[in-house]
Parts: structure tokens; sequence; C-alpha cells
């Protein structure tokens, strides 16, 4: 364990629950504005599939797939960074949802978080040790 208490296993957890959950909970969210513009979907199942790749890579070969995770993780934090900041600009709007937009901003920066902290762990990671638990 490092000094932030996330291991490499974890943070591949993290990355498979990320992975399903973010697509299925943004295309819930977003599902009013299908029709309007697509696209709006395609960052979250990118995201998703890189993350859920990033894992398994990582479980395959912990020191090759470490790379990879890190990368995906980095990509989730790039993302996560230019939505959340998007989403402040526009606090006083309705979100697609009906949830209050103070929410999705809230998770959305918290998330934003915990993507930051699994890049660090997985940068910083030693374990050579496959990651199935």
């Amino acid at each position: 364990m490092n000094s932030i208490g996330m291991t490499l296993s974890a943070s591949r957890r993290l990355a498979i629950v990320i992975g399903l959950l973010l697509p299925l909970i943004e295309t819930v969210r977003r599902w009013p504005l299908w029709h309007e513009y697509p696209p709006t979907f395609l960052d979250d199942f990118l995201i998703g599939a890189f993350l859920l790749y990033g894992a398994w890579r990582c479980s395959r070969d912990p020191a090759r797939g470490r790379v990879v995770l890190a990368a995906a993780w980095a990509f989730a934090c790039g993302l996560g960074y230019g939505s959340f900041f998007g989403h402040i600009r526009y606090l006083e709007t309705a979100d697609p949802s009906g949830v209050p937009h103070i929410w999705v901003v809230t998770i959305l920066g918290a998330g934003l978080v915990l993507c930051i902290l699994a890049l660090v762990t997985t940068i910083r990671s030693t374990e050579q040790s496959p990651g199935v638990d």
C-alpha cells in the first residue's frame, strides 16, 4: 500500500467498477438528449472501455498492464476535468436528468478526485504479482 492508501489491485477494481457504471449511468442521465446530439454518449463509453481494457491488461501482466491502466486513468482525468469545469459554467441551467445540477457537479468532482488518486496510485505502484484477488 502506498502513501495515499490505495494499491494497484484497488485501482484495477475501481477501473472495473467505473468502467461498467459510467456508461450506464451517463446514458440514463443524458437519455433526453439522445435525439438532439447522439455523440454526447461517446466519451463515457470510451472512458469505460479504456478503463476495462486497462484493468484486464493489468490483471494479466501487472508490469506492462500498469502502463495501460495509467493511460486509461489519465484519459478519464482529462475528460473528467473538461466535464467538471464545463458543468460548473452551467450551474444555473437544468440538467437533462432532472437531478439538481449542483449534485451532478459534486458527483463529477468526486469522480475526478477518485480518478486522480487512482492515476497516482497506478503510476507509483511497484506491485509485481498478478492483480487478481
